[in-house]
């Protein structure tokens, strides 16, 4: 969502710390955070951001939500940009800040501007050659720095109070600029000292909007026209940069104005209205959703909206796509098939033009019609038959609704979440280009922090369940009321189907008695363990109707081997493309 200055629920009031004037580095940026949108911070307190911390709780707008560990905190952190527009997280120096990395990594890889901030050491400690606990226990502090500036876009090193406001508000607006992470470390004795600069509240930020090049977007715009309306059945891809460039309602107008059929890539699964009438599923090669991949391969012409060509999203590089017949938009630049290439026209700005451009044609969405087979036989277990994957994710559909919003975890629930038909207003996450296991744990808890207007459907496999698994406490102590659907399959289901090995297999854990221990008796709860049809009915018409306030944690017992045809297909092909011998030298 492009919900930047939403205003969120407001924390009750903090008591305010003795040491926290309204002129300290603290409190600025404790309002800074405040201003652009956030109102929930996730952190993991260590003794070098102990005191900031006292600063971040004295804001009354502002929420501390204590995460167990510091990678669900960067993930939470995560989660709450996609339903926020921005997030932030606070840990400590070096032990936590390359904790946190792993999560950072993945916000960049999915253009989210996350704020990680770090408490660093003492200022008078730089230059010292002092070791520091900690560290690696070298003299030079600048490790954590280095590890940072790969996977962040601006990075603010806070040791004097004489520039700390420029060098905070830069790295701020940096990341609301760039979409993407940044850096701030703040030395743990500066928070609460009084400055000058921090005297009046601060100035609001103004981010000067990206305006294409006018010349550029007129020809971007005629060469397109031209090449699309001599095009006999064109289609309309939408890809997972239609977020950072924030041009989703200029891809609806475009979609509005030219009928023609409307898929999206895997990754952008959300980011395009499903019920638009001229909605046709995924285009995902091989794996499309039913007769997608046959009209997008077949058209003369395609349109991709921030498209992320990788190998996974590209079935190992198995696409039957041709540049000459694509129209590739990137956030800043439109290439218009084997031809022209225009920079600095951006995404929202050329859509929106386009469609004003644009012929009516829906040749290609009445093939699609044509040749469209609903689906046959209603899915249904046979009385007393094991429950399988595609039963669940049938009764997991009948759930959604524009209240409610999916997560889904890195694995087979990447194939089974992407067939389901998203309502309007239903939300829908999960993290593709990074695809780190365990990442839904934490962004599950920072999602529904954010959208509590919203009931989040998490699917997670047992295998990453157990990499993060701990803050199921904080979503309890939050007051959260997800549903989990815990799939418990034994093992590392996606790494099987790509290579299997006997590392694939894992411990199996009483994953419902897991959660009642970190229950424990405080906040509300509900777990449930399900192996057949009928006991999942029940399991769901309790979380949605006694439980509905709880979190409501559901164990669904499957075979090993009971994957979907989509994950089949494409562990197969990602084999094979990780499998290719070296090039002969």
């Amino acid at each position: 969502m492009d919900t930047a200055n939403n205003v969120g629920s407001v924390a009750t009031p903090a008591p305010v710390h003795p040491a926290c004037s309204i002129g300290t580095l603290g409190r600025h940026l404790a309002r800074r955070l405040v201003e652009i949108g956030v109102r929930d911070v996730f952190s993991v307190p260590g003794d070098f951001n102990l005191t900031l911390l006292d600063h971040l709780i004295a804001e009354p707008n502002l929420n501390l939500v204590g995460c167990c560990n510091e990678l669900n905190a960067g993930y939470a952190a995560d989660g709450y940009a996609r339903a926020k527009g921005v997030g932030a997280c606070v840990v400590t120096f070096t032990v936590g800040g390359l904790s946190v990395l792993n999560a950072i990594a993945g916000a960049y890889s999915e253009n989210l501007p996350v704020i990680c901030i770090v408490g660093g050491p003492n200022s008078n400690d730089y230059g010292t050659n002092r070791i520091l606990h900690h560290t690696i226990g070298l003299p030079d502090f600048s490790q954590e720095l280095r590890c940072f500036q790969t996977v962040t876009c601006n990075q603010a090193v806070v040791n004097n109070l004489d520039d700390a406001h420029e060098l905070i508000d830069t790295a701020i607006s940096t990341a609301l600029k760039e979409s993407k992470p940044v850096y701030i470390s703040i030395g743990c004795n500066l928070p609460g000292i009084p400055h000058p600069t921090f005297g009046r509240d601060p100035v609001p930020f103004f981010l000067a909007p990206k305006i294409s090049n006018q010349l550029g977007l007129e020809a971007a715009v005629e060469a397109a026209a031209e090449f699309l309306n001599k095009a006999v059945k064109p289609v309309l891809v939408g890809g997972p940069k239609l977020r950072v460039a924030k041009a989703q309602k200029a891809f609806v107008e475009l979609a509005d104005a030219s009928e023609y059929p409307v898929a999206v890539m895997p990754s952008a699964k959300g980011l395009v209205p499903e019920h638009h009438p001229h909605f046709i599923g995924t285009y995902w090669g091989a794996i499309s959703t039913s007769f997608v991949g046959e009209i997008v391969e077949s058209a003369d012409a395609y349109v991709f909206a921030g498209p992320i060509f990788n190998d996974y999203s590209s079935v190992g590089y198995s696409l039957l796509i041709k540049k000459e017949k694509a129209i590739i938009v990137q956030p800043n630049r439109v290439t218009i098939a084997n031809g022209l290439s225009f920079g600095w026209v951006f995404m929202a700005d050329f859509l929106s033009a386009l469609a004003k451009r644009l012929k009516k044609n829906c040749t290609a969405h009445e093939n699609y019609s044509r040749i469209y087979v609903p689906s046959g036989i209603p899915l249904k277990c046979e009385k007393d038959e094991p429950l399988r994957v595609n039963v669940l994710f049938k009764h997991i559909q009948d759930m959604l609704s524009g209240d409610s919003a999916v997560i889904a975890e890195t694995g087979d629930s990447w194939f089974n979440c992407q067939k389901l038909r998203l309502p309007e207003n239903c939300g829908y996450e999960f993290q593709m280009q990074y695809g780190s296991i365990g990442w839904s744990v934490g962004a599950t808890l920072g999602y529904a922090q954010a959208a509590k207007d919203k009931r989040v459907i998490a699917c997670i496999g047992d295998g990453s369940f157990q990499v993060t698994a701990q803050d199921i406490s904080t979503m309890i102590r939050c007051g959260q009321r997800t549903i989990i659907f815990l799939i418990n399959n034994g093992g590392y289901t996606i790494e099987v189907e790509i290579h299997d090995g006997p590392y694939n297999v894992i411990k199996n854990w009483d994953y419902t008695a897991l959660v009642d221990a970190i229950h424990n008796g405080e906040g509300k709860c509900w777990t449930a363990k399900v192996r057949k049809e009928d006991e999942l009915t029940e399991a769901i018409a309790t979380a949605t109707g006694a439980q509905k306030d709880s979190l409501c944690f559901i164990e669904v017992f499957v075979h090993k081997d009971d994957t979907s045809k989509e994950l089949l297909e494409w562990g197969s092909r990602v084999s094979a493309a990780n499998g290719r011998p070296p090039n002969p030298q």
